[in-house]
């Protein structure tokens, strides 16, 4: 069984990698079906896929904690407590109001696409080449969902203008981009600190991926002598070992 796990989750045959990728189109899912039952009341049909989904993320954070080597390790994963909270979320009895919070905490889940473009990385070229820009991308993203359901869950209750988790997400958007309509405010100290953290950490973001876009900081030329694979714009020589480099240029 072990075997067979691995070979799923660590192989490179075309079955496993569409398994891998499986698993980051099923996260992407479970985060619209947040998103989607945030504007209907909680059914006793929501709370069975709830619990379908749940079952499934289970069996998937358990699978990975059997095939790796360093449990000790695994378990202290910043991502793998996310897992948890996520997990627990889809589980919890949320029949009640009072267990509404919950359902938004299912945006960690997108902590998890971390570990899985590690393998994006060595599966694809195209990635190789532009993980700056597509890291950056996934930054903002993750960023934006999580500020988003963290929004929502210490909103929705006690703001009228947050009233389901596409409000959330707008107010985020236009923060983070500085666009600041002004039609939608967060109420309370927490409200406004968590203004304050879409402002800075947000905006950040937002520049860092606009700059990785339109103004690279690295180009790739691998170095013949030791392999480098990232230099300057305008560099001549290797930084790691000082071999001249050759990199093409728009005037070449």
């Amino acid at each position: 069984m072990i075997t067979k796990l691995k070979y799923l989750y660590e192989g490179h045959s075309p079955l496993a990698q569409r398994f891998r990728y499986g698993l980051i189109f099923f996260d992407l899912g479970t985060i619209l079906f947040v998103i989607v039952t945030s504007f209907f009341p909680h059914s006793r049909g929501v709370e069975i896929a709830d619990m379908v989904l749940g079952v499934i993320l289970l069996l998937d954070f358990l699978a990975r904690m059997a095939i790796d080597p360093k449990r000790a390790n695994f378990l202290a994963r910043p991502t793998t407590w996310a897992d948890i909270v996520a997990i627990a979320s889809f589980l919890a009895p949320i029949a009640g109001e009072g267990f509404g919070f919950l359902r938004v905490l299912r945006t960690l889940r997108l902590l998890h696409t971390y570990q899985l473009l590690r393998r994006v990385r060595q599966d694809f070229p195209y990635f190789r080449q532009n993980e700056e820009a597509i890291l950056a991308t996934v930054n903002l993203i993750v960023f934006l969902f999580v500020m988003t359901g963290a929004i929502y869950a210490l909103q929705h209750e006690v703001n009228p203008e947050i009233a389901n988790y596409a409000d959330a997400l707008y107010f985020t958007v236009t923060t983070l981009t500085t666009t600041g309509f002004g039609d939608i405010t967060l109420s309370g100290t927490a409200g406004r600190l968590l203004s304050v953290g879409v402002m800075i950490v947000g905006v950040t973001l937002f520049l860092r991926l606009a700059q990785v876009l339109f103004r690279p900081t690295k180009v790739r030329e691998t170095c013949e002598t030791c392999g480098l694979s990232l230099h300057d714009a305008d560099a001549v020589h290797c930084k790691h070992c000082g071999t001249t480099i050759h990199i093409k240029t728009e005037g070449m």
